[in-house]
């Protein structure tokens, strides 16, 4: 990628694209001017990174330092944890909803049984209090 970033830094970069399943070829870069302060240096050269993931569609625009390769790099690093965060989201909605099913088949304990009766009993006595005899109370 470039020269001002570690070649460790690289590597773990490369690593987390590798177990996501990112490909290189899968993503698009363009370079464009940076919008900030930079003065003469931001307005020369295009310093600012887009990416775009073609299979997600996550599209990501970098321009938090002068140098472009830093940029590409951290672009990258962005992009690798948007598309992580999506497929790890993925997998706990699927985990919340299995556990969640699993909750409401499990049976009763005892004591949970009993509150809920308890509830339903105090509920129908309420019920019954409110309920007015059709032709007016009894003399």
């Amino acid at each position: 990628m470039g020269s001002s970033v570690s070649i460790d830094k690289e590597e773990i970069l490369k690593a987390k694209m590798d177990s996501l399943g990112i490909k290189e070829t899968d993503i698009e870069e363009k370079f464009v001017r940076s919008s900030k302060k930079g003065g003469q240096k931001v307005n020369k050269t295009s310093s600012c990174v887009y990416l775009k993931h073609r299979p997600t569609g996550i599209a990501v625009k970098c321009q938090e330092e002068r140098s472009q390769a830093l940029n590409r790099f951290l672009a990258r690093r962005i992009l690798v944890n948007k598309i992580e965060s999506l497929v790890l989201g993925r997998k706990a909605r699927a985990q919340k909803e299995t556990e969640k099913i699993r909750r409401q088949k499990r049976k009763r304990s005892r004591r949970a049984k009993e509150k809920m009766l308890r509830y339903k009993k105090i509920r129908s006595e309420k019920k019954e209090l409110r309920r007015i005899p059709a032709n007016g109370p009894d003399t």
